[in-house]
C-alpha cells in the first residue's frame, strides 16, 4: 500500500508498505477520504505531540477489508469511521469518565499510522457504522465530534450572544452547533472574506473582517477557533461581566499567552478549553445524518495522496477559496 509519512518536521514522502492485516479485535479500513486538519498540520510543523516518523490523518471514513479474530460488528463492506483517540480503558482517569485524559493514549495519525494511506487499522472499539452517509461527511465525524465535547464544557445558554474567531472548517461547525444551542446571535471574525461570506450562509448574524470592529465588552460567550495566541489573548476584551470563554483552536506547543489576571478577576470570568473528544462519535453521526449539521459545502479541495504538502499550504496561506482539504488516497 501507499502512505504519506512525515518522517520528521516539515519533511515528508509517499512510500510503500505491506497491506497491514488485522490481529485480534482489530479492523481493517480502505480509507477514502481523509480531512486535513489544523492538527496534521502542526504534526508536520513539529509543534504537536506524536513521535516521528508518522503517518499522520485522524479524520477519515472508509470501508472495512478485513476483520481480525473476535470482531463482532463488522464485516467486509462495511461502511465506516473511526474515533481516533484510543484509551486502555483501565486507568484512573479512563475508570472516572476521563478518557480523552487517558494515561495510556494512544491516536491514530498521532502515535499510531493514521488515514494518509491506502488501508488503516484499527481496534473494532474505536470504529462505527456510518451506513450511508458519504465518505466525505464521514471525515467530518471527528471534528464535529470534538466540537461536540467542546460545546457540552461551554454550555451555551438559550438566547445568549456568541463570538466565534476563526472561520475555517472547525469555527463553521462551532458557528452551526452554536446555532442548534440555542444562541440568539452569533458573530464570526476571520480575515479571509471568503470563509466570512460562506459563514452568514450557515448562520452567522453578524460576519467581520476585523477584532477592531467588534463591541468591547459585550458577548456572553467567545470562543477562539483559531489557535492564534495573539487571538486568544484578545477574548477576554469582548466577553462580558461574568461571561465564559472556550479556547478552541489548537496553539502551537511551546507557545506563551500573555493575558492580565486581574481582568480575568474583575470581570468574573470561566475560561475554559477542550481537549479532543469524549465518546461524542454517535452525537456526530446523529446530527450529520438529521442534515441539522451541513458539511458537504465546507469542501473545497480534493486531492491525491502526494498532494498532502499541497493541501498544507493552501490551509497555511488561506488561498484559492480553500476551506476543508480533503485526500483521498
Amino acid at each position: 500500500m501507499k502512505a504519506l509519512r512525515i518522517n520528521q518536521p516539515n519533511q515528508s514522502e509517499i512510500i510503500h508498505l505491506p497491506d497491514p492485516t488485522p490481529g485480534a479485535g482489530e479492523v481493517v479500513i480502505r480509507v477514502r477520504a481523509s480531512g486535513i486538519c489544523g492538527t496534521d498540520i502542526h504534526i508536520y510543523r513539529g509543534e504537536y505531540l506524536g513521535e516521528y516518523p508518522v503517518i499522520p490523518g485522524h479524520e477519515f471514513s472508509g470501508e472495512v477489508v478485513e476483520v481480525g479474530k473476535n470482531v463482532s460488528r463488522f464485516r467486509p463492506g462495511d461502511r465506516v469511521a473511526v474515533e481516533p483517540n484510543i484509551c486502555c480503558d483501565n486507568c484512573y482517569n479512563c475508570l472516572n469518565n476521563r478518557q480523552n485524559f487517558c494515561l495510556n493514549w494512544q491516536a491514530i495519525g498521532v502515535t499510531r499510522p493514521g488515514g494518509m494511506a491506502d488501508f488503516v487499522v484499527a481496534p473494532e472499539k474505536a470504529v462505527f457504522h456510518i451506513e450511508d452517509m458519504s465518505y466525505e461527511e464521514g471525515a467530518f465525524i471527528e471534528p464535529l465530534s470534538c466540537v461536540l465535547h467542546g460545546m457540552q464544557r461551554l454550555s451555551i445558554a438559550p438566547a445568549d450572544k456568541v463570538l466565534v474567531l476563526g472561520a475555517g472548517p472547525i469555527g463553521n461547525l462551532l458557528l452551526q452547533v452554536g446555532r442548534l444551542s440555542g444562541a440568539a446571535e452569533i458573530t464570526v471574525v476571520d480575515r479571509v472574506l471568503t470563509r466570512i461570506e460562506f459563514a452568514a450562509t450557515t448562520g452567522a448574524d453578524r460576519c467581520l473582517t476585523s477584532l477592531e470592529d467588534l463591541p468591547l465588552d459585550y458577548f456572553d460567550v467567545v470562543i477562539d477557533a483559531t489557535g492564534a495566541v495573539a487571538v486568544m489573548a484578545r477574548t477576554l476584551d469582548f466577553v462580558r461581566n461574568g461571561g465564559k470563554i472556550l479556547l478552541f483552536g489548537v496553539p502551537p506547543t511551546g507557545s506563551h499567552l500573555t493575558i492580565e489576571p486581574f481582568k480575568i478577576f474583575r470581570k468574573g470570568l470561566t475560561i475554559l478549553s477542550s481537549f479532543t473528544s469524549l465518546r461524542n462519535s454517535y452525537q456526530a453521526v446523529d446530527l450529520l445524518n438529521s442534515g441539522k449539521i451541513q458539511v458537504a459545502a465546507l469542501v473545497s479541495h480534493r486531492l491525491p495522496l502526494d498532494g498532502f504538502q499541497k493541501g498544507i499550504t493552501l490551509i497555511e496561506q488561506g488561498i484559492e477559496n480553500v476551506k476543508k482539504v480533503i485526500i483521498n488516497p
